[in-house]
């Protein structure tokens, strides 16, 4: 650690107003937008530009350093985009510190329980007792053509005779990915840039608002009601001019909609009037969903790619997503990976297209459906007679009204129940949420009860009066 660090008598604002850009010009060698951007990385790493520290506004620092405030501005916008500094509006903007790892602050779960943890609802995974035996897939698997070749295989020609037929518009080309926010992360990547607009249901699930905020959009939510997102909502989103428009098609989380054949149409008309905007779907539970998928790519096929996960109906250790839709696009997100694995084990890809063909596992998954709609509709029943009233069709989980989150979430970790922030899913937080996972509830129905008699008792809880 640098000694200017370590004084905790530093001066943060010797950058600050018209005299602090004349120094700070003095300490950037190169005025260009990269030598700015490295110059000023070099000030934050070593502590001379602490935490907190102000910085001069991009016109000041760009007549200091006689250049455009174009090229300055460009400097910051790196340097946000690493999280060194934040912009306040009028404010100005202030050293963050250095360069970090965006970190999916929605998703990561807050607090600690410890051995206090009795009962977890925080999370919405799949019941391993409910999957499907993988030793036959995985032997199958085993089996497929090319066995460690070393060539890219986007997707191998067993599961794309696996899903092809099961796609809601006709794809014109497909790629295999590690699971669905994988899919999800690597379109937004190879569809928008730091600073573009994304429409989006609100709320949503966790994770694509920090797939998002990672990749700097600007998120413009989208208003929903039980049938998925409202059309004029999104046309009001469209006048805002996003990039993208981002939601998912059926067991929508945390609300548990789908999007049915008429609503899909409606949306595809509005967006028929923005032909910039791609449609990114998100098909988050595949084959365990009730309902089938109805997509806005059946209208606007161009435009529309969908990603659709296996990983809770088959797996989660298969870590397989499947993308189709236009060529172009799902060529930018193969091409994306190249930097990294570069394709989807063929073993896995092979071993659930054995799974999505095989009789037996089938049935495995279809049972296992209906289990989870047993499990969540059960405890929906069990809170609508205690007053709590939940609108989820389908999923894994319940949206459930709180009249305070913060009283809900203490009230149900006093007694070692965690449960998940609404906040987390939303853009524009209204009304107060907590989100349930239904997933792995218990059969019993003397335990069911007690657990609906405590999430009632949180839901009632307001600031002030903790239960």
């Amino acid at each position: 650690m640098s000694a200017r660090r370590e004084n905790e008598t530093v001066d943060k604002a010797w950058a600050a107003g018209p005299e602090g850009a004349v120094r700070l010009a003095g300490r950037i060698p190169d005025p260009s937008a990269r030598g700015v951007a490295a110059a000023m990385t070099d000030l934050i790493r070593s502590g001379e530009l602490a935490p907190g520290s102000a910085l001069p506004t991009v016109r000041a620092l760009a007549v200091a350093l006689g250049v455009s405030p174009g090229t300055v501005a460009e400097a910051w916008a790196v340097l946000r985009r690493h999280r060194m500094i934040t912009t306040l509006g009028r404010r100005g903007s202030v050293v963050s510190g250095p360069p970090s790892v965006p970190h999916p602050a929605r998703f990561e779960r807050v607090g600690d329980l410890g051995s206090h943890l009795t009962l977890d609802l925080a999370v919405a995974a799949p019941d391993p007792a409910l999957l499907p035996g993988l030793t036959d897939a995985l032997l199958a698997g085993a089996r497929t053509p090319r066995l460690n070749d070393y060539s890219r295989t986007a997707v191998t020609d067993g599961l794309l005779d696996a899903v092809r037929d099961t796609w809601p518009f006709e794809a014109a080309a497909w790629t295999a990915v590690g699971g669905g926010y994988e899919g999800v992360q690597l379109l937004c990547q190879a569809l928008i840039v730091p600073g573009d607009r994304v429409a989006v249901e609100d709320p949503t699930a966790a994770r694509l608002l920090d797939i998002l905020e990672a990749l700097d959009a600007q998120i413009v939510p989208v208003a929903c009601d039980g049938e998925g997102p409202l059309p004029g909502s999104l046309a009001q989103a469209l006048e805002r001019r996003p990039a993208l428009f981002l939601h998912q098609s059926r067991a929508q989380a945390p609300c548990g909609w789908t999007v049915g054949e008429e609503r899909a149409a409606e949306l595809a008309r509005v967006l028929e009037s923005a032909p910039n905007v791609m449609v990114l779907e998100d098909d988050g539970i595949g084959p365990l969903a009730a309902d089938p998928v109805a997509s806005i790519g059946a209208h606007l096929p161009d435009r529309t790619v969908l990603v659709r996960s296996y990983s809770k109906a088959y797996g989660p250790d298969l870590r397989i997503a499947v993308i189709g839709g236009p060529r172009e696009v799902v060529e930018r997100a193969r091409v994306l990976r190249t930097f990294g694995t570069g394709w989807t084990s063929r073993i896995l890809q092979d071993a659930l297209a054995h799974l999505l063909t095989d009789d037996a596992a089938t049935r495995t998954v279809r049972a296992a459906a209906h289990r989870y709609d047993l499990r969540r509709e059960g405890l929906a029943g069990r809170l609508a007679r205690r007053g709590v009233h939940t609108a989820n069709r389908d999923g894994l989980m319940l949206w459930v009204p709180v009249a305070d989150e913060a009283s809900a979430l203490v009230t149900l970790a006093a007694r070692g129940v965690t449960v998940s922030p609404g906040s987390r899913f939303c853009v524009a937080y209204a009304l107060p949420h907590v989100r349930i996972a239904t997933s792995r509830l218990t059969d019993d129905e003397d335990a069911l009860d007690e657990t609906a008699a405590l999430i009632a008792l949180a839901a009632s809880a307001s600031a002030g009066r903790l239960g």
